[in-house]
């Protein structure tokens, strides 16, 4: 090609090893600036500048890129803390930073590719997380990867899913903020692990349970009571205060939930809309949260000054509120001396469906006892139910649960 600049082409110069242009853009921040191109030839360029042209003109162009890990950085911090519950904000947070960070943070963020992300979910389907990490290396005493005895702590195919998930939301308001054309992440698939089958209690185990928990006086006997009865979470229950207990009318109202994010607890609103309702108290229920008011007085009065008054219902012996962990670590350790079957404190939302199911509860009622979101959970589409079919529903269970006769 000739030296001679081609009409128009006042922007291509000679630059380097080869040759650059320009082409005034306007910016997603509502700047204009100079949006530069480079190659090797002129032709190069040419094409380069021709199709920058194009992009100018359809809408803003960004005039430089940040790496993936400064757009997540900020991503975090704009998007998703404010649009996002706390829990999710942080559970994101999280896969961030242990997961695609270290692997993809350097990358440029338009420069990344199918291959890139593949190449990835691979690695993290490979790799001990001890190892990149340095979980064992942090120890006073290392006893596994830092002494040469990797302990093969791999990713569970759920977690690595969960990871690409994150990293295609945040992709996709990259594509948003037009900073990129294509979602890479969305392209890449991770195939599902085998759900692990849970078995929740039987009637009996819940009952074995309960009456264990009754008899041993343990203070958390009444949270028992509504997690496996109402299918209460932890959260929920933990989260309960008396201005949402109404005895008198046998009614509770699931508003709230407690829980430990960024090292403090946090008094919340209930993840979803559909995780909140008002709910019929069964007897053995109502006779579990007397006997809650009953000792939460007394351990008042022994405190003394030492209380603190928060509303909760559960609280420890100086009123301040029960630590999640603590929670669940109270619950297996009950399950020992109950001398039954050993299973995760969420899976007695299994239980309470189970028992429903197993006590022939339409599963349009189980929904709206458990207060699932997705219809697919109990199996068939919302409709509303009546309170009574509601309340007869917990009246026949309560009476499987507790010694107590329903009235």
């Amino acid at each position: 090609m000739s030296g001679k600049r081609g009409n128009g082409e006042g922007s291509i110069y000679p630059y380097k090893n080869g040759f650059a242009a320009y082409v005034w853009v306007d910016t997603p921040e509502g700047n204009r600036k100079r949006k530069y191109v480079y190659g090797k030839t002129r032709d190069e360029v040419h094409d380069k500048w021709i199709r920058l042209h194009a992009e100018a003109k359809k809408g803003p162009v960004a005039t430089s890129t940040p790496t993936l890990g400064q757009y997540l950085t900020r991503w975090l911090k704009e998007v998703v803390e404010p649009d996002l519950k706390p829990k999710t904000a942080e559970t994101y947070a999280m896969h961030v930073r242990l997961y695609i960070a270290p692997g993809l943070g350097s990358k440029r963020l338009d420069k990344l590719t199918v291959r890139d992300i593949r190449t990835w979910v691979n690695g993290l389907l490979d790799q001990c997380q001890c190892c990149a990490q340095g979980k064992d290396a942090k120890r006073e005493e290392p006893r596994c990867c830092a002494i040469g005895d990797c302990c093969e702590q791999i990713p569970s195919r759920r977690t690595v899913q969960d990871a690409r998930a994150v990293l295609r939301s945040a992709l996709t308001n990259a594509m948003t903020e037009e900073l990129i054309t294509k979602n890479v992440a969305g392209l890449v698939k991770v195939r599902s692990g085998r759900k692990t089958k849970r078995k929740p209690w039987s009637v009996a185990e819940a009952r074995q349970f309960l009456e264990a928990a009754r008899a041993a006086r343990d203070p958390l006997y009444p949270a028992y009571v509504l997690i496996l009865v109402l299918g209460f979470r932890r959260g929920e229950v933990l989260g309960l205060t008396w201005q949402n207990v109404n005895l008198d009318a046998g009614e509770i109202t699931v508003q709230h939930q407690l829980q430990r994010i960024r090292r403090r607890l946090v008094h919340d609103e209930t993840k979803t809309e559909a995780s909140s309702a008002t709910l019929p108290l069964p007897q053995i229920c109502i006779t579990a949260l007397q006997l809650r008011q009953k000792e939460q007085e007394a351990a008042k009065q022994a405190a003394g000054d030492l209380w603190s008054e928060t509303d909760f219902v559960f609280t420890t012996r100086y009123g301040t509120p029960v630590e999640p962990r603590n929670f669940n670590r109270s619950f297996a350790g009950r399950s020992g001396k109950a001398s039954v079957r050993t299973i995760r404190l969420h899976d007695t939302r299994h239980t309470c469906g189970s028992l429903l199911a197993a006590l022939d509860v339409h599963p349009r009622i189980a929904m709206q006892i458990l207060r699932h979101s997705k219809i697919a959970v109990t199996m068939e589409v919302y409709t509303h139910v009546p309170s009574e079919a509601t309340r007869k529903a917990l009246r026949k269970l309560g009476k499987h649960l507790g010694k107590q006769d329903p009235k």
